[in-house]
């Protein structure tokens, strides 16, 4: 395996090898995981067929015509039908040796740490936006990738014990919770009727993830895609050699509770920014995650850009099922993201980079 950093290769070549190693797997296991996808769809069989089939594009999603707990109403319909233009755009290689790859995530971000993988390159630390990127795609994993001492760590908890609920769902692999769940406060202990998201619990962590890219299909029908690669590759205008300015992540903690003064209506579109809540955030070059990868076995797709709020943060529940009627109102089936997927283990030193930043 040929890093970006140790290249020296004719121009020809130097194209081509550049490809070969951007070009790597990022299909539904780069970040979900080959065990637990199999999994959800045992769990999932209804009358023989999976639940994480991809629709015909005439199909209709739920309209949820009934009201939750908390009294909101949130309507979902396909949107108009039509060309695909990023459909089956994911590449698919291989995953590589941990030795021979680049800097992984999701890494400990808590303020002063860094890895120990060198690095030349360096992560976007402004707004997305700002650099041309938008949203591809939304998912979440229960309990959280990323650890924040004192925030998101080993000493986090939640209403149900989290290997134990893991196993329950078929997933193995242990992310980390907050430290806000208190049973002894209503909002996080309250029955919601969830609508639209799948095996979500109230008081529970989950750590939400926005991968963004300047080759998406910004601000049409085909912007929000899934799996989330093929939103990230849906235009061929990549430039492989400086992957971080236009490839990226967003990842932002919450616990949710049932009370809704705590809820933000537009939780699709990105990480939110009000007041405090997003203020502090580690920033750094890792790769794709997911239960596929550990520590020996590395995800090729790298570098890019990680951008994550180091807090814990409270959203209500229907802040989550106002964002997955959301989802299903897209051009593209994203069933497969409407439930929590597994949590990667946390990528140890030698395998994370050594250009964190803090905002």
């Amino acid at each position: 395996f040929i890093t970006f950093d140790t290249m020296t290769l004719s121009p020809t070549m130097k194209t081509a090898t550049l490809l070969g190693i951007v070009l790597l797997s990022i299909t539904n296991e780069e970040c979900y995981g080959k065990e637990e996808l199999q999994n959800r769809q045992l769990k999932s069989k209804k009358d023989g067929k999976s639940k994480l089939r991809r629709l015909s594009k005439g199909d209709k999603a739920s309209k949820g015509n009934k009201t939750n707990s908390s009294g909101k109403h949130f309507t979902s319909y396909k949107a108009p039908t039509g060309l695909n233009i990023c459909a089956d755009k994911a590449p698919a290689l291989d995953k590589i040796d941990c030795g021979k790859a680049l800097g992984q995530a999701g890494t400990d971000v808590t303020e002063g740490y860094t890895g120990n993988k060198d690095t030349t390159y360096v992560p976007l630390t402004v707004p997305f936006y700002e650099a041309g990127l938008c949203p591809v795609n939304v998912h979440w994993h229960l309990g959280t990738e990323h650890r924040s001492e004192g925030q998101y760590d080993e000493d986090g908890s939640g209403p149900t014990e989290i290997d134990h609920r893991r196993q329950l769902s078929g997933k193995a692999r242990k992310g980390f919770q907050c430290q806000l769940y208190d049973d002894s406060v209503g909002m996080f202990t309250k029955h919601y009727d969830w609508q639209h998201c799948e095996d979500m619990e109230v008081g529970q962590t989950y750590e939400v993830h926005w991968p963004s890219s300047v080759a998406g299909a910004c601000g049409t029908l085909n912007q929000y895609q899934t799996p989330f690669a093929d939103g990230v590759f849906c235009r061929d205008i990549l430039d492989m050699s400086d992957l971080p300015s236009q490839v990226g992540v967003q990842a932002q903690v919450f616990t949710i509770v049932n009370d809704e003064k705590y809820y933000y209506p537009d939780l699709m579109r990105g990480m939110i920014v009000d007041k405090k809540i997003g203020s502090d955030i580690a920033y750094y070059t890792g790769s794709t995650t997911g239960t596929s990868h550990n520590n020996e076995i590395c995800s090729a797709y790298a570098p890019i850009t990680w951008q994550v709020d180091r807090k814990c943060n409270i959203v209500s529940a229907s802040t989550f099922d106002k964002m997955c009627a959301d989802m299903k109102s897209q051009r593209d089936d994203m069933s497969g993201d409407l439930y929590p997927h597994g949590s990667r283990v946390l990528v140890n030193d030698s395998n994370a980079s050594n250009n964190h930043e803090r905002s």
